[in-house]
């Protein structure tokens, strides 16, 4: 499991009948920056996941890829490999808070 802020959408009009309905959302994971362990920031890749939480835009989310993202009610059946399970409020490293979603 791994932090990961959602940086867009992608559209698929053509795809198996199982994926019909289902939200794909790109997102790029999230690190501590080592330079400074106040600030998280993106390590670069993208990666699409289907969306089980209703997350939107610019939210940080949880994510979960190979097998783990087959293990929800809504993907049990369908052929992912990465898959949004959660909206983070907040993240805390050595006991500071290093992102809040109220700001």
């Amino acid at each position: 499991m791994f932090l990961a802020r959602v940086t867009g959408s992608v559209v698929s009009t053509q795809k198996l009948d199982s994926m019909t309905g289902r939200k794909l959302l790109t997102v790029e994971p999230m690190r501590i920056d080592p330079q400074n362990r106040d600030r998280l920031i993106g390590v670069g890749r993208t990666f699409v996941c289907v969306d089980t939480v209703g997350a939107g835009q610019g939210e940080m989310v949880l994510i979960v890829q190979g097998s783990s993202a087959r293990m929800t009610p809504e993907t049990e059946k369908l052929p992912v490999d990465a898959a949004i399970i959660g909206i983070v409020d907040t993240v805390n490293v050595e006991s500071k808070t290093i992102f809040s979603a109220r700001d």
